[in-house]
């Protein structure tokens, strides 16, 4: 599948502060999801970047002033605002952020953004309490009630000694939010729980039974969940990815802890897509203190856990009910007996140990079974991609959907 930006037109707007040296990662980021970036530099920020790096990574004229000596400059303020699909303002120093707010239009960026009908992403970075003043803060409500999208600065240590909230945002939460904000949001008022990663069984104190499940399936497919605009709890095993944002995350260890987490909350959501890869089994009656290795054996005495996909298979009204099969062979004769046994609604079923599938890698081979025998067998694709195809099909499986596909 293509890149989420690709055949999309950016325009970066770069303002006067020492955060603006990021605004290069930005670049960089928005190129990876395949975005044709164009730079607009004020002239302040010019002091602490240069255009020519701006200019070589994107590979475009740097747009600085309105009175370029070049024939195509004359209107570029025009023709960038109407061939833009986003505009990103990073870093959106006090001054920016007041001229627009107030619709000052006195260099070639304020020009620009008052023509631009595309999105704009806002991206403050100052100061602490220039961002906490009350002028700061009433010029950015008037930008959102305006349209605009405002991404919060960090928290921390600031260049200027201070601590607190004004810190550029990171890179790639800039990105993520604006691919966010692209998306259309046609999950909105849906209530959607994914699950992820491994869960860890004791054995003792410093000792578990577990499997090498990332995490990266379930992760993605609550962070496209969350851009397509559904409400999204993701309750994961112990993995080391970063959470996705605007997602509410419960962390657990155990399958009984995990198994808790996900029946409690499974009466109020429309789907559940459980992709953890959990312990079948635990250790009966686990060491209080570490085993010492005092004999050439040990024996291990193991009880099944609760088929956590089994019960909310016998407890589902209206959800859509997504499970997940990770099989070494038989795959699909085991998947579709999962889906018979389980009252699912489909299956994503995949072979672990191929080079391009399974545990811990960016992609994935899999198959969709449904309640009612079809089957997709899908090429390698990347994990979000896959995410993004499986949402595709949940939603026709919604009972909306099915109801609005009948009239």
């Amino acid at each position: 599948m293509k890149k989420r930006l690709e055949g999309k037109t950016v325009v970066l707007c770069v303002c006067g502060g020492i955060a603006a040296y990021k605004s290069v990662e930005v670049l960089r980021l928005l190129q990876k999801q395949g975005a044709e970036v164009r730079v607009i530099m004020t002239q302040g920020v010019q002091e602490f970047v240069g255009s020519l790096t701006f200019q070589a990574l994107s590979g475009q004229p740097v747009f600085t002033s309105l009175f370029e000596k070049s024939d195509s400059a004359a209107m570029r303020h025009i023709d960038w605002a109407r061939e833009a699909d986003a505009v990103i303002v990073a870093p959106a120093t006090a001054n920016i952020i007041g001229k627009l707010a107030n619709g000052i239009a006195d260099d070639a960026m304020t020009t620009f953004m008052m023509a631009v009908r595309a999105p704009v992403l806002l991206c403050p970075s100052m100061n602490t309490h220039m961002y906490e003043s009350r002028a700061v803060q009433r010029n950015i409500d008037i930008l959102e009630s305006d349209g605009c999208h405002v991404v919060e600065p960090g928290t921390g240590e600031l260049a200027c000694g201070e601590t607190g909230a004004g810190r550029f945002p990171e890179p790639w939460i800039i990105v993520d939010r604006l691919l966010s904000f692209l998306t259309p949001k046609d999950f909105s008022g849906k209530k959607i729980l994914v699950t992820a990663g491994p869960t860890q069984e004791p054995i003792d104190p410093v000792r578990f039974i577990t499997n090498p499940s990332s995490g990266k399936m379930g992760f993605e497919i609550a962070r496209m969940a969350e851009y397509r605009g559904a409400e999204v709890t993701l309750v994961s095993g112990p993995v080391t990815l970063y959470e996705p944002l605007n997602v509410t995350c419960i962390r657990t260890q155990t399958t009984h802890e995990m198994e808790q987490a996900v029946l409690s909350r499974f009466n109020g959501m429309d789907v559940v897509i459980k992709s953890a890869a959990v312990a079948d089994y635990r250790v009966d009656n686990p060491s209080a203190h570490k085993i010492k290795k005092d004999s050439d054996q040990l024996v291990l005495t193991l009880v099944k856990n609760t088929d956590i996909l089994k019960e909310l298979g016998k407890a589902k009204t209206r959800q859509v009910l997504v499970g997940f099969a990770a099989e070494t062979r038989d795959l699909v004769e085991n998947a579709q007996k999962k889906v018979r046994e389980k009252n699912l609604d489909m299956i994503v079923a995949n072979i672990v140990g191929e080079k391009t599938s399974g545990f811990g890698i960016d992609t994935n081979i899999v198959k969709f079974l449904y309640k009612d025998g079809r089957r997709e067998d899908l090429p390698s694709m990347l994990k979000e991609d896959v995410a993004m195809l499986l949402l595709d099909r949940v939603k026709e499986l919604l009972p909306t959907a099915k109801r609005s596909g009948g009239q």
